[in-house]
């Protein structure tokens, strides 16, 4: 049932984690938060549900580990820049 509202998740995810990020530049991290933790959180579902079901996204899952690698690197940066 799941899976034909997978593409919509994604979208609203990407698309709060976005709203989020521009929030917190103009307003502060304090309005942008919220938005951010939805939008991953919907994400993170979509991509959870995708590695379950390897064989059928597997091109997918390849692109959202890249993508969370990269995630990964800026916010160590983020933090070096913190501290």
């Amino acid at each position: 049932m799941m899976k034909k509202y997978l593409k919509e998740i994604d979208t609203a995810g990407i698309i709060l984690l976005a709203i989020g990020v521009l929030l917190s530049l103009i307003a502060g991290s304090r309005y942008g938060m919220w938005p951010c933790i939805v939008g991953l959180l919907l994400w993170v579902t979509v991509v959870v549900y995708k590695a379950f079901h390897w064989t059928e996204y597997a091109s997918e899952n390849k692109r959202n580990i890249v993508i969370m690698l990269i995630a990964i690197i800026f916010l160590f940066i983020q933090m070096m820049r913190i501290v």
